[in-house]
Parts: structure tokens; sequence; C-alpha cells
């Protein structure tokens, strides 16, 4: 069992995933502009990515004894993150995601903290913090 700080933590973290999850859809599928082809096929990869992000917070919420939420209603309600409700820019669809990855990186943080003395719940955390790291790196170079 983990304390209930931890178990928000992480659910907070699953919630933003569900909601990222569909936003990078809706990107992948609106996206156009000169970029179209690089920005379609990166919009593709991340959503990939999250969708091992949701996976691996539900199960560890699991694996230590916890539940994790699973409806798209209580997704929306716990996420930090906002759907998306325009098409954009590219350049206003990479910021966007950008600001949202920064406040995942911060929830990242706050459950690393939290998870010190919880190892194989700090690795975790430690793992998706580290891509999402690398992948702002290169969102930001692409819009300068």
């Amino acid at each position: 069992m983990i304390n209930n700080e931890i178990k928000g933590n992480l659910n907070g973290l699953l919630a933003d995933f569900t909601v990222m999850y569909m936003k990078l859809h809706h990107y992948h599928w609106f996206v156009k502009g000169p970029h179209f082809f690089t920005l379609h096929e990166k919009f593709e990869e991340l959503y990939n990515e999250v969708t091992g992000h949701v996976d691996d917070i539900a199960e560890r919420l699991l694996t230590v004894g916890e539940t994790p939420i699973s409806t798209l209603k209580e997704c929306l309600e716990t996420a930090t993150t906002k759907e998306a409700t325009t098409v954009g820019t590219e350049k206003e669809m990479v910021e966007e995601l950008l600001a949202d990855f920064r406040t995942i990186m911060d929830k990242l943080n706050a459950g690393l903290a939290l998870t010190e003395n919880e190892p194989g719940t700090n690795d975790l955390l430690l793992g998706i913090l580290t891509s999402l790291e690398k992948h702002s790196w290169m969102l930001r170079a692409y819009i300068g």
C-alpha cells in the first residue's frame, strides 16, 4: 500500500496522460501546414508513448494494492491538462503541448519527492520524466 498523497499523484498523472492521449490524436488528425509530415509522425509517436505511460501508471497502482481511475469522466475531472478544443496552427499545437508537458513534469517531480522511499514507483516516474524532458527539448528546438 502507498499513502493517499502518492495515490493522488499517480491518479493525477494517469488522468493527465489520458487527456494527453486524446489531445495528441486530435493534433495528429488535424495538423496542417508545411511541417505536416514531421508533426503528423511526431504526434503519433507521442500518443503511442503516452499509451504506455497510462498502462504503466495504472498497473503500478494495481501492483501496490490501489485502484487507478479508469473512466473518461474521472480523468476529465481529475486532470490538470485540458482537452484540445480548437485546431490551431502548427506552432500553437506545439506550444500547448510544451505547456502540458511542463505541467505533467511538475507533477512528476512532485511524485519523485513523495516516493523517495518507494523505489519501484520512483523509478517509473523518473523514466517518464526523462522521456518528457527529451521530447520538450526537441519540441522547443522545433519552434525556435
